[in-house]
């Protein structure tokens, strides 16, 4: 009798202890999804740190717009040169073949996927990249002709794709205006009670989380006629031409990108990844995007303290004489360096960081707002002033901060603490970019 009682003592121990709730204890929630992060392809990873922001010389320009002031920024990762033509290509084609995909889908079901694995409607339904695009198949033909250039409009009689008409239609979140405490969820009242502006400049009540989703609209196709439009009287219909579609200049960084462009390419970037972890059944929570002002200087400097250039020395020149970047040297001699306009990225050797032509080749658009008095007012952690202008805005509110100076630039705008700006609806021919992700747990 005793035995039994013993028994019957231990038994709800032990169902306890072989239950799910960890024997009481805070053991966290079992997840049966697992992470691994690979080094990303054609990036470099730029360890956290704390430096000294800003000039480290004199201010040769007096733009007084460089207060030093040490920040600390965490880890990332960083495209290892500027984004290429080609690169820029492959969002072209994703465009230009998505746009074809939705053309063809209306005559034909199986360009797009309706229903789910399980038999489950999608609504609405997305497009089907499996299925094989064949441009020059007759029965497609008629439905694709709008894409292309009309034929009055068509040089040579040359049937191009309409470059007008290569639009990327995105969302992202605004988060800066969902932070706002008079646009948090009310728990007393069960409701938002805030408001937001729209991407059109328009003041909207939020009614709901939908409010933060700001979608927008962008031509993604490079200005080309920016290298004839930048310099008034100089022969560079050559550039125009052949720069951005030519086998030749496919690992030249894409120029003619405005920021709102440079933007959308980290969005969709983002979407391309994350799309391909979930097909794979892994969490898709890469993000792409353009680098803070704080964490491209810093990258600049390669882990080197006050140094005034990428690499790190007072002078443009190596100890043989040599130039170390793409400018323009000396007076009207811009060949000296080995190239009058851009180079292929990755000529000159990188820095410490492994980051090659963070001075020189083309300038590089940063995420932030220019303002000359910013470094006054942000944080010394991660650092970063940013500003979603509006339609409505003025001029001055929509300069974005451009970082690293080109090939047309002076050696001033060489050094890492040089600032200036571009309005972000403008595209220039000196002017690329390169994105960063951020690292998780970093």
């Amino acid at each position: 009798m005793k035995k039994a009682l013993i028994l019957c003592s231990i038994l709800p121990l032990i169902l306890s202890g072989c239950g799910k709730s960890g024997n009481g204890e805070l053991v966290g929630v079992a997840r049966n999804a697992t992470f691994y992060e690979p080094d990303p392809h054609g990036m470099v990873f730029v360890a956290q740190g704390s430096f000294n922001m800003g000039i480290n010389d004199q201010d040769v320009a007096q733009t007084m717009n460089t207060q030093t002031r040490t920040v600390a920024v965490t880890s990332f990762w960083m495209d290892d040169t500027e984004i290429t033509n080609s690169e820029y290509r492959q969002f072209v084609y994703w465009v230009r073949d998505s746009i074809a995909r939705r053309l063809l889908g209306e005559q034909f079901d199986q360009f797009f996927i309706a229903e789910d694995e399980f038999g489950n409607a999608i609504d609405p339904p997305y497009l089907n990249w499996d299925e094989k695009l064949v441009w020059d198949d007759q029965e497609y033909a008629e439905i694709l002709e709008p894409m292309y250039i009309p034929e009055n409009e068509r040089f040579f009689r040359k049937k191009e794709i309409d470059a007008r008409k290569l639009f990327y239609d995105y969302e992202w979140i605004d988060l800066q205006q969902a932070a706002k405490k008079t646009n948090r969820y009310n728990f007393e009242t069960n409701a938002y009670e805030g408001e937001v502006y729209n991407q059109k400049g328009e003041v909207e009540a939020v009614k709901d989380r939908s409010a933060f989703i700001m979608k927008d609209r962008v031509n993604v196709y490079p200005d080309t006629l920016v290298w004839i439009a930048d310099f008034t009287y100089a022969f560079n219909e050559p550039q125009t031409e052949k720069y951005f579609w030519h086998p030749g200049f496919d690992h030249y960084p894409v120029v003619g990108v405005n920021w709102k462009q440079a933007t959308a390419f980290c969005i969709w970037r983002t979407q391309y990844l994350n799309n391909f972890l979930n097909s794979k059944g892994q969490p898709g929570v890469q993000s792409y995007r353009l680098p803070s002002e704080a964490e491209w200087e810093y990258a600049a400097r390669g882990g080197l303290k006050a140094n005034i250039y990428p690499w790190g020395g007072m002078y443009t020149r190596n100890n043989q004489g040599c130039f170390l970047a793409n400018f323009k040297p000396l007076r009207g001699r811009p060949g000296d360096d080995g190239g009058i306009y851009s180079m292929a990225v990755g000529s000159f050797a990188p820095n410490d960081f492994g980051l090659y032509d963070m001075a020189g080749n083309v300038a590089e658009w940063t995420s932030g707002a220019y303002d000359e008095s910013s470094y006054g007012f942000m944080h010394d952690i991660r650092p970063d002033y940013k500003y979603n202008a509006l339609p409505t805005d003025s001029h001055v509110m929509k300069r974005k901060t451009i970082r690293g100076g080109s090939w047309k630039d002076v050696g001033q705008f060489l050094q890492n603490s040089t600032r200036t700006y571009e309005y972000q609806d403008t595209a220039k021919s000196y002017i690329g970019f390169r994105c960063v992700r951020d690292v998780i747990g970093g």
